[in-house]
């Protein structure tokens, strides 16, 4: 039963992580707007891939699971 506890620990801390994230998101003005995130602007036409946001995020999150596997 011990290894059921951590993964619903873990899996609350995600769903938390995930309310801040919605909650504050509008807050952060430069998540999505970083150097390397690709902006297309045509006249009928909008295309938006926040790639270094993604890459930014990915090892964020890359590292609280090292963290917490640790």
């Amino acid at each position: 039963m011990q290894p059921l506890g951590k993964s619903l620990i873990v899996l609350g801390l995600v769903i938390a992580a995930v309310g801040v994230a919605i909650t504050l998101g509008g807050k952060i003005d430069w998540l999505g707007r970083l150097p390397g995130d690709i902006n297309i602007r045509r006249d009928n036409f909008s295309f938006h891939f926040p790639l270094t946001t993604c890459l930014l995020l990915s090892a964020l999150i890359s590292f609280i699971l090292w963290l917490i596997r640790r």
